[in-house]
């Protein structure tokens, strides 16, 4: 009996083994042949941008010039006019592409300047790019276009079954986010690119945050490209899509949106936003400052990072002495026993520490709310001020602002803190353990009393009427409106079947992946 058993336990071992070993070998990872390392531009010396630019840098020299972009459909509109002035070259990088109306529109921005000569980059997780793989092979095609896949996926049709058989590569994703144009502008932030990223479809919106960056900073962003874009987790989109004969594909692809409503809706407002324009006139403030550039080297993940150089132990250097007050936005927080730790140092050094977060009625995430949840209490014990956005009554399609936080929707994903009343950040990093030691990262920490001291004032204000504030009385969590002092003990949109899940996840030794 025990031989038996022993026997099919072998067997239930290694007949996923095997088939773990025949599927690498018959989809291995792909390899570098034939990809040849290329280099930013220099600035451009021509064009609207140059023109608009090159004097208020002079005027400004070492210094960033930011502003920020709160609404969604204006940052979807920023990104346009970019690339319609562009004259010498488009870098951008991604994590999520949708194939969807913005997805189209942005990328027949970058078809239509490769067509003026531009030269254009174009780098994306493969992860994000479902639905994409002919329209990104017909723009690889294209003499000035050059796309590049981070850490691809073999399978393409099935992709997701290439985690069954190369879990532990394909597990670490590129989550940055960046659009330059001409070595003069760069675009920042929390945005993917995606309908809920820029206010319009049928999905749930989602509220975000970029900056627009000029100066000093540009040309490290550009060079932060270069460290991408030629590393070894980069493989030239060729070698995993195939070459693409339908050259137009690109020229067509925007015909299913001629009739949409929503395609209606953007007309006017592309045609009445010109953020270039705007530069120009001085319309548009920017704020001239010192900024500092905070990204993952790209091979984090693999093995060949130390501590030192990780996105978090950078982040923390350039912000340096916590003194009084941190407040922080994040749509995924997963603070995990470490975390909990640092920010209860702070609160016993007399630092304020206040964090917003979704809620679990308006996160997109369970299993990363259950490791939210699971220290909750440890947090509120701590000190911390815990707030969590509500869904807004004016569901998915509503316009009310959500003060220096973008507009308000139904899931938070702008990635965003101020320090002390004098710095903040704006990026790709959420507070958990996957933007820590599994995916890369990249945003701009920023000298700023005016935007650090309206991200304050938003958390001294309780954040009105968006956000619950989570406290603890009795050893029980309440949950409390702003607005009209509302409480209640059972956590806003949770079920019973929420609930188990929530306790069954937060049990299991996953915090890690989360």
């Amino acid at each position: 009996m025990l031989l038996t058993i022993v026997q099919s336990l072998l067997f239930a071992i290694g007949v996923p083994a095997v088939a773990i070993f025949v599927a690498r070998l018959v989809y291995p990872a792909p390899s570098h042949a034939d990809r040849e390392d290329t280099f930013a531009l220099p600035p451009a010396e021509d064009g609207a941008l140059a023109a608009t630019l090159s004097k208020r840098c002079k005027d400004h020299q070492g210094l960033t010039g930011v502003a920020s972009l709160q609404d969604g459909r204006e940052a979807f509109a920023a990104r346009i006019m970019l690339a319609n002035a562009a004259v010498s070259s488009i870098d951008v990088q991604y994590y999520i592409w949708r194939a969807d109306m913005t997805g189209y529109l942005l990328l027949k921005a970058l078809h239509r300047a490769a067509d003026r000569g531009v030269r254009v980059r174009v780098l994306l997780d493969d992860n994000g790019i479902n639905g994409l793989d002919a329209v990104l092979a017909a723009l690889d095609a294209h003499p000035e276009i050059e796309v590049r896949l981070y850490n691809p996926f073999v399978l393409r049709r099935f992709k997701r079954l290439s985690f069954a058989f190369d879990f532990f590569r394909l597990n670490h994703r590129m989550h940055n986010k960046a659009f330059t144009v001409d070595g003069r502008a760069s675009i920042l932030g929390g945005r993917n690119v995606g309908d809920e990223y820029f206010g319009t479809g049928s999905n749930p919106l989602r509220i975000d945050l970029d900056l627009l960056a000029v100066g000093e900073v540009v040309p490290r962003i550009s060079a932060d490209f270069d460290r991408y874009w030629n590393a070894d987790p980069v493989f030239p989109a060729a070698r995993i899509l195939g070459k693409s004969g339908n050259a137009g594909l690109i020229a067509t692809v925007l015909d299913g949106f001629e009739t949409n409503p929503e395609f209606d809706a953007y007309r006017p407002l592309l045609d009445a936003s010109d953020i270039v324009a705007s530069l120009a006139r001085g319309d548009l403030a920017l704020e001239w400052t010192d900024a500092v550039l905070v990204s993952d080297d790209p091979v984090i993940g693999f093995g060949r990072v130390p501590r030192p150089e990780l996105f978090i132990t950078r982040l923390l250097d350039a912000v340096g002495p916590i003194k009084a007050r941190f407040d922080g936005v994040t749509p995924y927080f997963v603070p995990g026993a470490a975390g909990v730790k640092a920010f209860a140092a702070l609160e016993r050094g007399g630092v304020s520490v206040r964090m917003l977060t979704n809620s679990l009625e308006a996160t997109d995430m369970l299993p990363v709310h259950a490791g939210y949840a699971k220290r909750r209490k440890d947090l509120l014990r701590a000190g911390v001020g815990l707030f969590e956005l509500r869904v807004q009554d004016g569901g998915p399609t509503s316009r009310d602002k959500l003060g220096p936080f973008g507009s308000s929707g139904s899931h938070l994903h702008a990635k965003t803190f101020a320090v002390d009343g004098n710095r903040v950040f704006v990026g790709s990093f959420n507070f958990d353990p996957r933007s820590a030691t599994l995916n890369t990262e990249m945003g701009l920490l920023i000298r700023s009393t005016r935007m650090a001291e309206i991200m304050h004032d938003a958390f001294d204000e309780g954040l009105g009427d968006l956000a619950w504030r989570v406290e603890m009385a009795e050893g029980r969590l309440n949950w409390t409106r702003a607005s009209d002092g509302t409480v209640t003990r059972v956590e806003p949109g949770t079920t019973l079947a929420k609930r188990i899940a929530l306790k069954a996840i937060g049990s299991l030794p996953v915090e890690w992946l989360l």
